[in-house]
């Protein structure tokens, strides 16, 4: 239990809620991140405007970065899988987005704080696709 740390968890994720629910009540828009990331690829008429999105984009990079920086917290997670596992992994996080109409950030905090039955859903199996996972490579493979 070395890594059970509930109060810096209770404080990120209040951060996180009050993030994303100035961001709704400023900008009208869910702080969805496939949405936001996703625009930038795809931009129509009328949707938030390319400088906001990258702004966004550049905040939740340079934002852990300056952390690091100003504090002793280090990294928590590193990247040791090969750069095609990656890529691969990062489209089919893509594809799953596009399929289920948003991430885990737009439905688990957005959509769960506006009652939307949709993003109930769709946290549900994101939810039951993790601990499945988790159980078949952890538990039923062997893999750490």
């Amino acid at each position: 239990m070395e890594n059970f740390t509930p109060v810096s968890a209770l404080i990120g994720g209040g951060l996180i809620g009050l993030a994303s629910g100035l961001y709704l009540l400023l900008n009208g828009r869910i702080a969805g991140i496939s949405g936001i990331v996703g625009g930038l690829l795809t931009s129509s008429k009328g949707s938030t405007p390319m400088i906001e999105r990258l702004v966004f984009l550049i905040g939740l990079i340079v934002g852990p970065l300056v952390l690091m920086t100003g504090t002793s917290i280090e990294a928590q997670s590193v990247v040791t899988s090969p750069l095609p596992i990656v890529i691969a992994a990062g489209l089919l996080v893509g594809i799953g987005t596009t399929i289920g109409s948003g991430c885990t950030s737009g439905h688990g905090i957005c959509g769960l704080s506006r009652f939307s039955l949709r993003s109930l859903v769709a946290t549900l199996s994101f939810m039951i696709a993790g601990f499945l996972t988790v159980l078949v490579t952890r538990h039923l493979m062997g893999v750490a």
